[in-house]
């Protein structure tokens, strides 16, 4: 029993610490919010801070230079979603900035960063694996996920059909991860949703924090909804499609390995 809970608490540790980044930024924007009379906009003071963070993590080994990288086009794609999305009205950055074009700040990419930071970090301090895992099929279907949450605005909405292909291309994948020296494992489809549960946490607490609104905030913050649940487990296999591109394909393996201490 202490042994199980000595590794729940190390599992827990080590991915708080793979939301280092997340868990600043978040900081940054809570601090801003409480800075009086601040002399630049706050939306240009965050996007600095996120240069800063990202030069830091950097610098001090954190991540490097391929995980840079892959941070670096998250936040290009986080972007070019903000910007069809935020001209939609899916939600709105209602302070003023100069660093803004079409109504989204710069900073935003930083958002979608953040999750590429946990992805990247977490791989490393895990010593993660993909066992089983279909590089070309799964990447089709996320790149489809990506595509349907802009598309539903026009087209027919087809993310429950993306949802059970997703579950059909990652069906028998799993994630292999190290615990305290001991390895274990856990069905890819299972790591979307619970991924997908702590994004939404976040946002509830990103929107309350100001860092964007949804229309149904704008006259008083209200909690967004569990259906943002399904919408992230599905577009948290972007970025770990974009990151899986990057590491050498290991779990092509069918056994696992002998149990190896942790990072």
């Amino acid at each position: 029993m202490a042994s199980s809970v000595r590794q729940l608490l190390d599992f827990a540790w080590t991915q708080t610490r793979a939301c280092a980044f997340a868990i600043a930024l978040l900081s940054g924007v809570a601090a801003s919010a409480l800075l009086p009379g601040l002399p630049i906009a706050r939306y240009d003071l965050l996007v600095a801070y996120g240069v800063l963070l990202t030069l830091l993590f950097w610098v001090r080994g954190w991540e490097n230079g391929r995980d840079v990288a892959v941070i670096a086009v998250c936040h290009v794609i986080g972007l070019a979603f903000e910007l069809v999305k935020v001209s939609l009205g899916s939600w709105s950055y209602p302070e003023p900035a100069v660093l803004k074009f079409a109504g989204v700040p710069l900073y935003g990419g930083f958002l979608y960063a953040a999750v590429g930071s946990y992805v990247c970090r977490a791989w490393h301090l895990f010593d993660l694996e993909l066992v089983r895992y279909r590089p070309r099929s799964t990447a089709v279907v996320a790149a489809a996920v990506y595509v349907n949450f802009f598309s539903h605005h026009w087209l027919p909405d087809a993310r429950w059909l993306l949802a059970g292909l997703l579950l059909a291309v990652t069906a028998g994948t799993s994630a292999h991860f190290t615990v305290r020296g001991v390895r274990r494992r856990m069905p890819l489809a299972l790591s979307f949703l619970l991924i997908g549960f702590f994004l939404w946490v976040a946002e509830n607490l990103a929107t309350y924090l100001g860092a964007w609104r949804y229309p149904y905030q704008l006259d008083g913050w209200q909690p967004v909804g569990v259906d943002k649940i399904g919408a992230w487990s599905l577009l948290i296999s972007v970025t770990v499609v974009l990151v899986a591109v990057t590491r050498p394909h290991r779990g092509q393996q069918t056994e696992s390995r002998a149990p190896s201490s942790g990072r």
